[in-house]
């Protein structure tokens, strides 16, 4: 049994990193440590992060720490899409994809045949969104691909959004190869109209299992028994703890490698029920400062963040950090660079999470700053020139006008939300208080 004279490792598994804190039964912090990620054994980067966070803490610790862990090493959500019309597929795959933790890999339009399968194949997806027919017109392309991806060997779960007439019966055949199908509205209900709210949810669903990863035969008996819940899971819990300690409804957005979360957490709200899916929270699977930079640039412009001279001068960074995602800056022009992508994923996801959630938009007390980008500490003012960015931007202006922006330099709301969620809320808003709002 824990208990709750022993200190705590609280342990993030990230797509890239692997990072680790020691916190006593108190919530004072020990020690931090980081390991890479380890790709083919997750569970060597994790031992060996346990390890060098112990070794960094005050000796003769008793008893032994008790190990909280999370993970986000999955990373963003591959999607590919097969619907029957390229332009509308296409529209529908990236607007359901957005804030559920996903990104468009591929996208297939028409009867699937065998070169198809053999191509969707290839770009290696994590699920499958299967469209077509608005509701209404023959159903003749979704059954054909449900039969055609049935037939295949392959074995992603299925979101099913498609014609509503032929929905159970696709499913039937999906499911009778033992396929993994959810079933949702049809995302294209009426021609020239998308609803993504409904498949969006759906492919949340997947990506909460999807992100913690460690799969894999060596791996995944003992992963499964240190690691249960998604690193978004416990961010949430963080912020809710945040809110609860501050008395006011917190915006936290955290960059990571592979995803950029956003978190908007009330004081009023259950902070036990922070966690679930719904509850203010979105997930972009395109944006990130390593393997999902790319992303960073495409939606930038989209957005009109970046200009195209900017997103001239920013092609090659972005090119290094999705070549090098174990890449760490060693010179303050490098890290520059790290923290204007950082700043361009923030406003990005926030403008998205804003646009999902209006509650988010009418209240914020403060905005959280959190993610390996921001736990570099800089001399020089970099991270005022981040908040400066989110700041000046027109959507957000309003938003965040005189509210506080705080930095979560030393890796605390994670650790704080895994201590919440076991029973340690006290040394969670000790720690919260001494090392983000000290």
């Amino acid at each position: 049994m824990p208990s709750e004279q022993a200190a705590a490792v609280c342990l993030d598994v990230g797509s890239t990193w692997t990072k680790a804190v020691l916190v006593h039964p108190d919530g004072a912090l020990a020690g931090f440590a980081e390991h890479p990620t380890t790709a083919n054994d997750v569970l060597t980067g994790m031992d060996a992060a346990v390890r060098a966070v112990c070794a960094a803490g005050p000796a003769g610790e008793t008893p032994d720490p008790e190990l909280l862990a999370c993970s986000s090493a999955g990373g963003g959500l591959r999607l590919a899409v097969v619907g029957s019309e390229l332009l509308m597929t296409t529209e529908a795959a990236h607007r359901v994809a957005c804030s559920a933790g996903a990104h468009v890999v591929h996208v297939h339009a028409g009867p699937l045949g065998s070169e198809d399968i053999r191509t969707l194949r290839a770009a290696r997806p994590a699920v499958v969104l299967l469209v077509g027919g608005s509701d209404g017109d023959d159903p003749a392309d979704l059954l054909h691909n449900a039969g055609s991806l049935a037939a295949a060997r392959i074995r992603y779960p299925i979101v099913l959004a498609g014609n509503v007439a032929a929905r159970d019966d696709a499913a039937a055949l999906l499911r009778a190869t033992g396929r993994t199908v959810l079933t949702s509205d049809n995302v294209l209900p009426r021609r020239g109209e998308i609803v993504a709210g409904p498949a969006r949810a759906a492919l949340a669903q997947l990506y909460r299992r999807h992100a913690v990863g460690g799969r894999g035969p060596a791996v995944a008996p003992r992963f499964r028994r240190l690691v249960r819940v998604p690193t978004s899971d416990a961010v949430g819990r963080g912020a809710a703890e945040l809110a609860r300690i501050c008395g006011g409804p917190v915006l936290l957005v955290d960059v990571g490698c592979a995803t950029t979360d956003v978190h908007w957490a009330d004081e009023g709200q259950d902070a036990a029920n922070r966690a679930s899916a719904d509850a203010g929270r979105t997930v972009e699977g395109d944006l990130g400062v390593r393997a999902a930079a790319g992303g960073v640039l495409i939606g930038a412009q989209a957005e009109g963040v970046v200009d195209p001279v900017e997103a001239d001068l920013l092609g090659p960074t972005v090119a290094r950090m999705t070549g090098e995602v174990g890449y760490v800056p060693r010179d303050a022009g490098s890290a520059a660079e790290d923290r204007r992508i950082a700043a361009l994923a923030a406003v990005v996801a926030v403008r998205r999470h804003l646009r999902v959630n209006a509650a988010a938009g009418r209240r914020v007390g403060m905005l959280v700053l959190s993610g390996g980008v921001f736990r570099r500490r800089d001399p020089h003012g970099g991270l005022a020139a981040v908040e400066g960015t989110l700041r000046a931007d027109p959507e957000l202006a309003p938003v965040l006008d005189g509210v506080r922006v705080v930095v979560d330099t030393d890796f605390t709301v994670a650790p704080a939300g895994l201590l919440a969620a076991h029973g340690r809320s006290a040394a969670a808003a000790s720690l919260l208080r001494d090392h983000l709002l000290g």
